[in-house]
């Protein structure tokens, strides 16, 4: 397994994903919650990586 790069949701889908529970955002609202959340998953994957076996 390589460094694969995953394909992102783009803003616009996760507003629309969003709207569908009742959740409201602009697209740059969605932009600054997709890059935190994809921050989320690198330093949970990297900690779990880093434990030992």
């Amino acid at each position: 397994m390589g460094n694969k790069e995953i394909e992102r949701i783009p803003p616009d889908k996760a507003v629309e994903l969003l709207k569908k529970d009742g959740i409201e955002v602009t697209e740059e609202q969605a932009k600054i919650i997709l890059n935190f959340l994809y921050e989320m998953a690198d330093i949970v994957v990297d900690q779990y990586l880093a434990k030992p076996a």
